[in-house]
């Protein structure tokens, strides 16, 4: 808590000698700007933006007297904030220290929260959480010390986070502010972006901390600087075959985007562009207001860049056999169904770079062998052979561990603090396994079928090798394919059958005749030639080999005896006689595999202490955590060998992401010298009396009306529920109070005689699928004089339900939308006759949503937040007792015959979803009455099986 007599927090002069504390000049700059002034901090990646943000909450905790809530912090962050506050209190011994308190759970009950916050200390609460306890004034805003924002990148104007800063810094005037993000591309978006940004947050001074700046650079770039081998790995000529191909694929999509004459600015969709990892989503959100009105070409081109997207990075990572097996899984997905006419196939895949990427991935694995005569065509090839081409980073990395090897045996370690671990960085947990294959079976042989390689040296033998590894992937492979072949025809059967029917019950019931026997109808190409080629659907067919070809290849490659005496992988191990087959290693014996993993690697580095790191894939961030690390410690020597293929995508990537964040604080800095300073942000501009009284005026005097003036603000009541949308925080902008309460009946309260029932589009369509809405309806017309549905709409999209067309209707036969009772339109027709009396708002936006609520309230009673929670329940229960877990809660209201009314019974006295299925419909029939007992005995009991 703040002292009593007014002043700030104590401040406390950390020691910035001991290991745990910043060690570098930037950082504590930095730190000292943040203990003396509000600020947002945009850190470059990799430079240790948690380490100053426990520092700062360190800093706090250990006067004891603070009250500091951490806003944005997922649970590993509150892990690692937890563990690094616990240190610091334990090294400087701090005796008010109390560590972090988690507030993430709807389970925590509200005794017990506004027991917590009494006591003081730093918390970490999540942003549904806080904004109602703020608001609930739980959390009285005044006693708050500051605010720490994680993340600010997210801060937009209608966040739950921006309305969080607002309600604090309205009610709290002297308490300090913080907002840190290490992500700097998401501030250069729109008009003057780092100004809007700092409205949303109520600051005025930016600090901007890039890799260029002098102080980062001269801390970073001193004596103690990493010994760096960088290591360029050429392609195979297979690989760079497929790279060029995929990339001319991406470049015809991206032309066919711009032919589609969207209308938007293409000036930045181009191939360089298009390697950024979000380029596809960026695509889809600039398409997404105007998503139903492009052609289905336009769409199909969209998904066919994140598809193409995958592939380039799959060839770079997965190995040859897995990299074909992934090829075979996207022709497959991409056939159009059993029946179909329709040619539907992605545009990409007619393309002749298209043929050269499946062939080449192809050839990768296995090729043709001809054993009788040489140069005999590829159609009359009667066996396969193996090829088997390896990654080429792979034999890179078996010498790279053999330098090390021959340099901790030449020169052994000498007053050096490192493990002399090695640690392998790489990009995802499916290449650590990769690696992890590999490292294990690169020494192991399998015996040669045949008498060729008998006289193969010593030396060769030695060598490292995948053969082992990519054989039995082969073998897998084979098998999957099999196998997959064989559902798929069993499927294509089922579905034809299914259509064949189809076809025959409408040629009985009649449909489009026939044309007369006699009727000449041309074919194309002629009819011997009609029936080959592509199929009649014109769909791309996979490669298939015949069967003799795949069994002389498993023979070539059955497991031998190598294969049997390898060890295989423990998934679930119990532990028994663990003495016999565990131990404990040495560090400097170990080889750790880990892949990058944002904030948690400065970790991995300070816990590992390797001497030596092997970045199997480029990473700037990494880069930058491995200078932080060697020039923080004097006593550590490491050296680093980054990896890359040249001329690669992998390169191309890297390269810009770097060029990105610099252009990207480039544009920060010279905004911010432009930046004009708004002088209320702060919110600490005068309150003028006259000003807030004539908020509260209502001038309208129409239909008999009279000028009136209220000396409280208009006041809504609303479920606690509806803060994850934006409207309450919209509200609240409009200078009205919002009281979040637990509501049986409506979303929101705005007199005692208007209830309304908001609902999106998509919640809308499940609504009417479930029979939800319709309970709803009934039970505000029961409890209020005005009940209306309000139908909201996202302001970026088209106020419209054509976006929404694949949703409304359940059935794909050819009926006539407009007589289909399953259409929205029809469904909202029949809930207008069941309900007369409920009215139906149509809204564009959450903005025009508030302003709809701001002309209801007028001449209007404010609503009673006590009355509003108790309306809908029973005789006798208490309103407190409505704190129900909300998934079971949202997964009881979908049951049948589950009703506002019966649904607080049922949980209240039975309390577990798991007694409500168990019970008879007897049983149930005492709970909530007879037909709505049968309905959900039969929901709970019905097989799934059934049709």
């Amino acid at each position: 808590m703040p002292p009593e007599n007014g002043k700030g927090p104590v401040k406390l002069s950390l020691p910035l000698t001991d290991e745990l504390t910043i060690p570098k000049e930037y950082q504590q700059d930095l730190f000292s700007e943040l203990r003396s002034e509000d600020e947002l901090v945009l850190l470059a990646r990799g430079l240790g933006l948690l380490r100053i943000v426990i520092n700062l909450l360190h800093s706090y905790d250990a006067v004891g007297n603070n009250l500091v809530v951490v806003v944005g912090a997922d649970d590993r962050e509150n892990g690692w904030i937890g563990e690094g506050l616990a240190e610091h209190a334990a090294i400087s011994r701090s005796p008010m220290a109390r560590g972090l308190h988690q507030v993430n759970t709807d389970l925590m009950s509200v005794g017990t929260r506004e027991k917590i916050y009494s006591q003081g200390g730093i918390f970490s609460i999540t942003s549904r959480i806080l904004v109602v306890d703020l608001l609930s004034k739980l959390l009285n805003p005044e006693t708050i010390t500051g605010l720490v924002i994680l993340h600010s990148e997210r801060v937009i104007a209608t966040s739950i986070e921006a309305f969080i800063i607002r309600i604090y810094r309205q009610l709290n005037k002297v308490g300090f502010l913080k907002a840190f993000s290490d992500n700097p591309e998401p501030f250069i978006t729109g008009f003057a972006p780092l100004a809007a940004m700092m409205r949303n947050l109520f600051l005025r001074k930016p600090s901007l901390w890039p890799r260029f700046h002098i102080t980062v650079a001269k801390s970073l770039e001193g004596r103690k600087k990493a010994e760096v081998i960088e290591l360029e790995v050429p392609m195979t000529d297979a690989m760079r075959d497929i790279q060029n191909a995929i990339l001319e694929c991406v470049e015809v999509s991206i032309g066919e985007l711009k032919k589609a004459d969207t209308g938007l600015e293409l000036d930045d969709w181009a191939l360089d562009s298009a390697l950024h990892k979000s380029f596809d989503v960026i695509v889809r959100r600039q398409l997404d207001p105007m998503w139903h009105r492009v052609s289905y070409r336009t769409r199909q081109i969209v998904n066919d860049l994140t598809v193409l997207r995958g592939i380039l990075h799959a060839l770079l990572t997965y190995d040859a056999v897995s990299f074909n097996k992934y090829l075979d899984t996207i022709l497959a997905a991409h056939q159009p169904p059993p029946g179909s006419n329709r040619q539907n196939q992605s545009p990409w895949l007619f393309l002749d770079a298209a043929n050269t990427i499946f062939a080449t991935a192809k050839r990768r694995v296995y090729s043709g062998k001809a054993n009788d005569v040489s140069g005999i065509s590829e159609d009359v090839l009667d066996s396969l052979r193996p090829v088997l081409e390896e990654q080429p980073k792979w034999a890179l990395l078996a010498e790279v561990l053999d330098e090390i090897e021959r340099d901790t045996y030449f020169n052994p370690m000498v007053h050096d603090n490192s493990n002399g671990t090695i640690l392998i960085m790489c990009s995802d947990q499916g290449t650590c396994r990769q690696l992890r294959e590999y490292l294990q079976h690169m020494y192991v042989r399998p015996p040669q079928m045949d008498g060729s390689d008998e006289n193969q040296d010593e030396e060769s033998e030695l060598k490292p090798s995948a053969i082992f590894m990519m054989r039995r992937k082969l073998r897998n492979y084979l098998k999957w394919k099999k196998d997959f072949a064989r559902v798929s025809a069993s499927l294509f059967e089922e579905n034809q059958k299914v259509l064949d029917g189809f076809a025959d019950q409408r040629g009985v019931t009649g449909g489009r005749a026939k044309g007369p026997p006699n009727k000449r109808r041309r074919v194309r190409g002629g009819s011997s030639a009609a029936g080959g080629g592509r199929p009649v659907d014109g769909s791309l067919q996979a490669m298939t080999d015949k069967e003799s070809q795949v069994a002389s290849l498993l023979a070539e490659i059955q497991p031998t005896e190598a294969d049997f005496l390898q060890k295989d992988e423990i998934t679930v191990d119990s532990l028994d006689n663990m003495e016999d087959y565990f131990e404990l290693y040495e560090m400097r014996d170990l080889v750790v595999v880990h892949p990058y993993d944002g904030d948690m690697d400065e970790h991995v580095l300070e816990e590992v202490r390797p001497r030596y790191v092997i970045m199997y894939e480029p990473d700037a961030a990494f880069i930058r955590r491995i200078e932080v690390y060697r020039s923080s410690h004097d006593d550590r020597n490491v050296r680093v060998y980054f990896m890359y293929y040249g001329g690669s995508v992998e390169e191309q990537r890297y390269l810009s992401a770097v060029r990105r964040e610099k252009d990207a604080f480039t544009r920060l800095i010279r905004e911010k010298g432009q930046m004009a300073v708004t002088l209320t942000l702060d919110g600490k501009g005068p309150n003028d009396p006259q000003e807030q009284f004539l908020r509260t005026v209502n001038t309208r005097i129409a239909g008999g009306g009279r000028l009136a003036a209220t000396a409280e603000p208009p006041r809504v009541v609303v479920d606690v529920r509806e803060f994850r949308s934006s409207l309450p925080s919209l509200l609240h902008g409009r200078s009205m109070v919002v009281v979040p309460c637990m509501l049986t009946v409506g979303d929101y309260v705005l007199s005692p005689q208007i209830c309304i029932e908001r609902k999106s589009v998509r919640d809308l369509i499940s609504s009417f699928k479930n029979g939800r809405l319709f309970n709803q309806a009934e039970t505000m017309l029961q409890h209020y004089k005005y009940p209306m549905l309000l139908i909201e709409f996202d302001q970026n999209k088209s106020f419209t339900l054509e976006p929404f067309a694949n949703h409304m209707s359940s059935s794909s036969t050819g009926v006539n939308s407009a007589a289909n009772p399953s259409d929205l339109q029809s469904k909202l027709v029949l809930l207008t006759l069941a309900f007369p009396r409920l009215k139906v708002i149509w809204s564009s936006s959450p903005y025009q949503t508030a302003e709809i609520f701001n002309e209801l309230k007028k001449q209007q009673e404010e609503p009673d937040p006590i009355q509003a929670v108790q309306v809908g329940l029973g005789a006798g229960e208490d309103p407190a007792d409505q704190t129900f877990s909300q998934t079971p809660h949202d997964m009881l209201r979908c049951v049948p015959g589950v009703t506002a009314k019966n649904m607080a019974r049922l949980t209240l006295e039975l309390g577990d979803l798991v007694d409500v299925s168990n019970l008879s419909e007897a049983e149930l029939d005492g709970f909530v009455g007879r037909e709505a007992g049968r309905q959900v005995h039969r929901f709970f009991n019905r097989s799934v099986l059934e049709e």
